[in-house]
């Protein structure tokens, strides 16, 4: 290409442009030119057509004289350079930023995921939707390699580093310290009259207070309010009246169904609420004691006001209402006789889920929780009653995928998370103890799959260090299904109550299966035969040591 700087005539192929070297010199005058008079800035052109955008120069030729007219052209030219080189590398950072986050990048990244934070406020400062990046592994290490000896040598790694170990039981004086609130609400010893624990507590509000107005369940969720409506209208007609002052009675369940989820718990539910004798909390599953007095309504929304437990108690009150009808009868007065109702509540967390405990108590004795829910719960029933329904760890988790999955679910996908979570698992267990990663918030959150849920012995000997054996009845799904009848008879004796008639056990235990897997859910098939061969390498010392522990070899599932 040839340009002309310094008269800005358009050059044209075959054009000598003799001119040009005429106007070269300290004699050129820009008002004088032809060509450049009356003008200021002027375009450059190439070959007769206007240069794009990032190619064109404007000249300034009252500020270029004809000695420097060069070295404005290459100033410019320096300026696109450093502009093409600018969006160069912008690009560039921006695939690389990209690959690395969907571990497409050809090499492989030198940032790894740490260690697990043991500083408690450092994880304090995190918000729940960050602590899952916290621990990113890079997929092209696991995830996406599905041979099994690869995994494998990551489920013996696990393996090797299995100890269970008993934990401390905190002292009742370090629990009223924890929770002063919930220990000067509820009283130390219950009514003798009554199988259930309950008391009364005085009301001192008068016929104009609505008694549910702060109730968090009611205000969080509109399929309570129906409920507490209710309970507004009947409230009063059940208050207890001595010595002018009014009275309600309240009630703590006798009984927990307190896991695991997808084993079952919500059968369990449906048919011993068929029992005459039995009620449960107006919500099944309230989740007081695990998320709602920690104010977590739900995990990935973060934290909000703390549930008192005033609401928690709320829940039992149209239970309340029946067993204060029984202990106002003249049989109860007069005869001695005593209430046989009892009040059940069903939360499928109960048993397993700790995850709040760094957030809110202190002494963390490395990375391990200084206190447990079970530790508050038998403070106050030390003769409560606890029933665990149970499967096949390695079935249970692809249902619970299936269930908890939103989209794109598949067995590969599975196989995917499976891999990924086994990964995660690994890298808590080579630095911390068992127990301190079963209950660690930031690894669950993490993991794609609740591989921890399916460690049943890590939970179930943790509650054995608060309550008798005997207090505690397991039983597996696979049972229940098999003969409902025997398992339900087992729950009826295990709670002590009373006989029935062929017409009432018959609709208990003949009525359908209740939360069975959705239609669309079976037609994705089962999980790879390599992907449940991985799980029950990784389940099977936990249920042998199960097994021990509960002295029946059933729980070996070597049949499922």
């Amino acid at each position: 290409m040839r340009y002309c700087i310094n008269c800005c005539i358009h050059l044209l192929p075959n054009d000598l442009h003799r001119q040009c070297f005429r106007c070269r010199g300290p004699n050129h005058n820009n008002q004088k030119c032809p060509v450049c008079k009356g003008e200021s800035k002027l375009p450059l052109y190439t070959d007769s057509k206007q240069m794009k955008w990032l190619a064109v120069l404007e000249v300034r030729t009252d500020h270029c004289e004809s000695w420097n007219g060069f070295f404005c052209l290459r100033k410019g030219k320096l300026c696109s350079l450093m502009f093409g080189l600018i969006i160069m590398t912008l690009v560039m950072v921006s695939y690389m930023l990209t690959g690395a986050k969907h571990g497409l990048l050809l090499i492989p990244s030198p940032f790894h995921y740490g260690a697990f934070a043991s500083n408690p406020s450092l994880m304090d400062n995190e918000s729940l939707s960050d602590m899952k990046d916290h621990y990113q592994p890079s997929k092209m290490n696991i995830s996406y390699v599905k041979d099994y000896p690869s995994i494998k040598l990551i489920i013996d790694t696990i393996t090797s580093k299995i100890e269970f170990i008993t934990r401390q039981r905190p002292d009742l004086e370090e629990l009223r310290k924890q929770e002063p609130h919930m220990f000067s609400v509820i009283p130390n010893k219950f009514l003798p009259n009554s199988k259930n624990p309950c008391w009364y507590e005085e009301y001192r509000g008068n016929t104009t207070t609505d008694p549910y107005a702060t109730n968090s369940y009611a205000l969080y969720s509109k399929r309570f309010r129906i409920i507490f409506d209710y309970l507004r209208k009947v409230f009063w007609n059940h208050l207890y009246h001595y010595k002018d002052k009014h009275y309600r009675l309240r009630c703590l369940p006798h009984f927990y169904i307190i896991g695991q989820p997808k084993c079952g718990t919500t059968d369990l539910y449906d048919r011993l609420r068929l029992h005459p004798d039995v009620r449960f909390s107006a919500i099944k599953e309230p989740h007081w004691w695990t998320r709602k007095r920690f104010g977590i309504i739900r995990l990935r929304d973060g934290f909000h006001d703390r549930y008192p437990v005033e609401d928690y108690l709320d829940l039992f009150d149209l239970a309340a209402h029946q067993i204060q009808s029984v202990l106002q009868s003249e049989a109860v007065k007069e005869r001695g006789m005593m209430n046989n109702i009892i009040i059940g509540e069903a939360s499928a967390s109960t048993m397993w889920d700790n995850n709040a405990w760094i957030f809110f108590y202190d002494n963390s004795t490395e990375g391990e929780p200084p206190f447990l829910i079970q530790d508050f719960i038998h403070a106050f029933q030390p003769n409560a009653k606890l029933i665990i329904m149970l499967r096949d760890p390695v079935e249970r988790l692809y249902s619970d995928y299936l269930y908890f999955a939103s989209a794109n679910k598949s067995a590969e996908d599975f196989h995917e998370k499976v891999a990924e979570s086994l990964q995660l698992f690994e890298t808590c267990v080579l630095e911390y103890s068992l127990r301190a990663c079963v209950y660690n918030n930031t690894l669950n959150n993490a993991m794609p799959v609740r591989l921890q849920v399916g460690l049943y012995v890590v939970y179930l000997l943790d509650w054995l260090t608060v309550f008798n054996k005997n207090q505690i009845l397991v039983l597996r799904l696979e049972d229940h299904a098999s003969n409902m009848r025997y398992t339900m008879h087992k729950v009826f004796q295990f709670l002590d109550l009373g006989p029935l008639s062929e017409k009432q056990e018959a609709l208990i235990t003949k009525s359908p299966a209740s939360n069975t897997r959705r239609p669309e859910d079976r037609s994705l098939g089962p999980m790879l035969p390599t992907t449940k061969a991985i799980l029950r390498d990784f389940y099977r010392p936990f249920n042998t040591k199960l097994a021990q522990v509960l002295l029946d070899d059933a729980f070996l599932w070597k049949r499922t």
